[in-house]
């Protein structure tokens, strides 16, 4: 057996997937209430992606968000900036010179993004490349071509190869949920993820049909807590695919606070990817 399906089977559980979503629905019934405070909606924007990834980007729209990011400690001084700006790997020179706020983060895609289908050389390259023209983070997509075939090793070899070349600059691993067919497919997806080396797994892309769901997140946050429990490494869970309100936010919140821990609620370990949360976020913290 390899080390990838030694660590399945060491993770293994048998999900049913209404179990799952029974217990998701009554997590968010219990607890979802005591979190929609200015002060949680503050804590999530602190942890956002604040994110660009259209077809239609180009210089003078990526530097329009920047300035956003740039100007929000004069326009709204008690609100926390976002923990980072993600971008194409293009644009990775233009944020890193415009960007004026110290303590928030440059992310870019990479690897192929969004469909992981190309030559894992092609990968590596634009990984490097991205990290040499400033990048602090990578979003990439593990190969789900791969993981549904069960070639583990391949899957699993690509992403170590983009880590090495990350170093100590941060790697989230996009798992694709939407494309998986159970929750036991996610948290075998998440197990093998963290196993080739992410430090962060995210559920989407936000380019298919189905983003983001809290069952989804819920089945990644609780292969994090068994991970954690079993070697003691922190893993960052975050989600992005179709969040676009407060209300929407907070569920991702929430199922973390619960299952994780408050621990967990900080912009080293929990982020949410959005484009157009950030300014309904404001107006819930300002109404």
């Amino acid at each position: 057996m390899d080390k990838y399906n030694e660590a399945i089977s060491k993770y293994e559980k048998n999900l049913n997937d209404e179990i799952v979503k029974n217990e998701v629905e009554n997590l968010l019934k219990k607890s979802i209430s005591e979190n929609c405070t200015p002060e949680v909606y503050k804590t999530i924007y602190s942890c956002m992606d604040i994110t660009t990834l259209e077809v239609t980007d180009n210089y003078e729209s990526v530097l329009k968000l920047v300035d956003k990011v740039n100007n929000l400690e004069n326009e709204q001084p008690e609100i926390p900036n976002v923990a980072a700006i993600c971008v194409y790997p293009n644009f990775v020179t233009a944020v890193r010179g415009a960007l004026e706020v110290s303590d928030v983060k440059v992310t870019s895609v990479s690897g192929g993004f969004p469909s992981s289908q190309t030559y894992p050389e092609v990968k590596a390259i634009e990984a490097g490349l991205a990290l040499k023209d400033g990048a602090d983070e990578l979003d990439i997509v593990m190969n789900v071509g791969n993981f549904i075939l069960g070639n583990y090793e391949d899957m699993c070899d690509e992403i170590n190869e983009v880590k090495e070349i990350c170093g100590d600059a941060k790697l989230k691993v996009i798992l694709e949920t939407g494309t998986l067919k159970s929750y036991n497919d996610i948290r075998k997806a998440a197990i093998l993820s963290i196993y080739a080396g992410a430090d962060f797994i995210k559920t989407s892309t936000g380019k298919i049909a189905v983003g983001a769901t809290p069952e989804a997140f819920y089945t990644m946050c609780n292969a994090v807590k068994d991970y954690y429990e079993e070697t003691g490494t922190k893993i960052g869970v975050k989600a992005a695919g179709g969040i676009r309100t407060a209300a929407d936010a907070v569920k991702y919140y929430t199922i973390a606070k619960e299952v994780l821990g408050e621990e967990w609620l900080n912009k080293d370990l929990f982020r949410i990817g959005a484009a157009s949360l950030a300014d309904n976020l404001i107006a819930a913290i300002n109404e």
